[in-house]
């Protein structure tokens, strides 16, 4: 089960942050209505909601660089919770901002196949 965890947080973290850096609208297969999404401290619900803030943000080009990824079984079977700490490089910017992620994935069979969507995804920059 742990080489399991390890293998789908990591598959996972590297599809999400290159859908990210490439194009923010195909993060929506990996969204359902009833996902949360906490950005800086503002909440939205569901797919159209969370697709809309994040296609919303200001900067036109992104970079995550993942520095660390810890993932531990969630409160049902499958379920998996994700803590990422990183650095952006956004627009032109030099500077790399820190930042933290969590996600918590859940599994759905989709043609008999197991995928993971996000129920909860929480983003905060860390400062100083």
């Amino acid at each position: 089960m742990a080489a399991d965890l390890q293998q789908v947080a990591t598959m996972f973290v590297e599809y999400y942050y290159n859908q990210f850096d490439q194009d923010r609208a195909g993060l929506a297969t990996l969204y359902r209505d009833g996902s949360m999404l906490t950005f800086e401290s503002a909440s939205f619900k569901g797919t159209p909601s969370i697709i809309e803030k994040l296609q919303g943000l200001p900067f036109q080009q992104i970079k995550h660089q993942v520095s660390t990824m810890d993932p531990q079984p969630g409160v049902a079977p499958d379920h998996i919770m994700v803590l990422v700490t990183g650095q952006l490089l956004v627009d032109e910017e030099q500077r790399p901002m820190s930042y933290t992620q969590s996600f918590y994935l859940v599994p759905e069979s989709v043609n008999g196949q197991t995928q993971y969507y996000v129920h909860n995804d929480i983003f905060k920059l860390v400062y100083g």
